[in-house]
């Protein structure tokens, strides 16, 4: 038996409870992981609460992350005692995921556990920082430089934007935070920002074009943000977008794209190949300390996720949780 975070469906109802399953009930797959740490991700947060349509088959175990040690192997890739991550590919969506004491695993989802991290540090970064690289090499690969100006990061006190910002900051680049959460203002500092402005500044509907004031953005929360995000993006900027905090929505034309040649680049890290994720845990190895993670980082057990899982909705989490499920 071992415990989990299960989500079920009665009478159109979905709710969450912790509960002892058997692992005769775990789902198919080539490889058991005993889970070590997990994380409680946005998309968790929607799962578990019930309040938006992530979860596709009931019962289900969320967790869209997981770091854990092999316990058994039919795949020639990875053998038991292997310390192993998994980041996306639909677990906790699709497949039961990392918020239990056990997992069953296609091996094809799982790279080993990166050397520069332990399994509680690699899930302080987590889905986050992980979709926070490929936000940053994005920038990169479409040759936004330090010298060219401001990065500004929407979402900042988020999971995404936190690592956004430790990332952008430790490469040289000029950043500036936007936030709802004033009193914040003083870790977005720390983690790196220049400036924080506020988020109202974005979040209303505004105009097709207006002042050029960011060579690029990292976007964690769409709809009228990201509008006034473009319409304020340098001539030949990128704008990274991978959130939807705000809305779906897109509420925006064709001008800044054809009269500025801005791009949109959109960041998506749960389908990724092979190569660019162990390519983003390389640089996230090279670039984050323990210290760094420890600053954006709070820990839980499997019991809190629940409750913890309102909070993170509610807008009173700060950065990243980990959750200790060993």
């Amino acid at each position: 038996m071992f415990k989990a975070v299960l989500i079920d469906k009665a009478e159109g109802k979905q709710q969450a409870t912790i509960t002892s399953l058997d692992e005769a009930s775990l789902p198919e797959g080539d490889v058991t992981v005993s889970v070590q740490c997990s994380t409680l991700n946005y998309k968790d947060a929607l799962a578990i609460t019930g309040k938006g349509p992530v979860v596709k088959q009931f019962p289900m175990v969320p967790g869209i992350d997981l770091s854990g040690v092999v316990e058994h192997s039919a795949s020639p890739d990875f053998k038991p005692g292997d310390t192993v991550l998994l980041n996306g590919w639909g677990v906790g969506e699709k497949h039961w995921g990392g918020l239990a004491e056990k997992a069953r695993l296609d091996s094809r989802w799982l790279i080993p556990q990166p050397s520069a991290f332990t399994p509680y540090q690699s899930m302080a970064i987590g889905t986050a920082g992980y979709t926070a690289m490929l936000a940053v090499m994005a920038l990169e690969e479409r040759g936004v430089r330090p010298d060219q100006g401001e990065i500004l990061v929407t979402g900042a006190s988020g999971g995404v934007g936190s690592y956004a910002i430790t990332l952008l900051a430790r490469l040289g680049y000029r950043v500036v935070a936007s936030t709802g959460r004033h009193e914040e203002a003083p870790y977005l500092v720390e983690l790196g920002a220049e400036n924080v402005i506020d988020r109202r500044e974005l979040s209303e509907p505004g105009r097709p074009l207006t002042k050029e004031r960011w060579a690029g953005a990292i976007d964690s929360v769409g709809s009228h943000t990201l509008a006034n995000v473009l319409a304020s993006t340098k001539y030949g900027g990128t704008v990274a977008c991978c959130g939807l905090a705000q809305g779906m929505d897109l509420p925006t034309s064709v001008a800044p794209f054809i009269l500025r040649g801005i791009t949109l680049a959109g960041i998506d890290s749960v389908m990724r190949p092979l190569a660019h994720r162990v390519e983003a845990w390389r640089r996230l190895g090279e670039l984050l300390s323990p210290l760094q993670l420890e600053a954006i980082t709070r820990p839980i057990d499997l019991t809190q996720s629940i409750s913890v899982a309102e909070d993170l909705l509610a807008g009173k989490i700060r950065g990243r949780v980990v959750v200790n499920v060993a």
